[in-house]
């Protein structure tokens, strides 16, 4: 097993406990549950080689990704069943490694395609986000990314910072390993003291004019 398909099952794996979290909140069951963690650990990748027209996408041809997925998210159900719930906390922790994992992935297979660097940026990005943002819409959530803290910016930082160290000629897995926590710092400090960008509010220079 190479360094790079670990890392993506691990990806796929911590996308499922996230996903498998959200749908225990909204107390779905088995099938419910299944399908959510599907589609968190799933849906950034399908959406990125769809946009790629790199096919056919990783699930399909290779089935160890649905079954590292069904197992993540059958294990969290008996965790928290047996054990203790876990809460806002553990979701958003276990969202970051995912976000972070798949991130440095994306950012990976888009080089790969010999895409432009801003592409390989926002492919990145896509495959750290989307499968998420599908998860939190699914579940009538309001999706991380939009949630003041740093979560995107995260993405680009770690994006970035993985294409100028594969610039560098650095071996693989410093490139690797240096941008995922690169992300996962930047995204962990962002929930531990709720930093974020500046908000832009756009107000009214002069009051409507209400008439006499």
């Amino acid at each position: 097993m190479t360094w790079f398909y670990a890392f993506d099952l691990f990806g796929v794996a911590v996308f499922a406990i996230s996903g498998a979290l959200v749908a225990g909140r909204k107390s779905m069951d088995l099938f419910g549950v299944l399908v959510i963690a599907i589609i968190t650990s799933l849906g950034g990748g399908t959406l990125r080689d769809a946009i790629l027209d790199n096919h056919p996408v990783s699930w399909i041809r290779n089935d160890v990704y649905i079954l590292v997925a069904v197992l993540a998210a059958i294990g969290t159900i008996l965790w928290v069943r047996f054990t203790r719930p876990i809460h806002e906390t553990g979701l958003l922790i276990a969202d970051a490694f995912g976000l972070a994992v798949f991130t440095v992935i994306g950012t990976q297979v888009a080089l790969q395609q010999d895409v432009p660097v801003s592409a390989a940026v926002i492919m990145g990005v896509m495959t750290g986000v989307a499968g998420g943002v599908m998860r939190d819409v699914i579940c009538n959530e309001i999706p991380l990314i939009f949630h003041k803290e740093i979560y995107a910016t995260a993405c680009i930082a770690g994006s970035v910072v993985y294409i100028a160290l594969h610039q560098l000629n650095t071996t693989p897995n410093l490139d690797v390993t240096i941008a995922v926590l690169t992300v996962l710092v930047i995204r962990l400090a962002a929930i531990r003291w709720h930093l974020g960008l500046p908000r832009f509010h756009l107000l009214d220079r002069d009051p409507p004019d209400r008439g006499q």
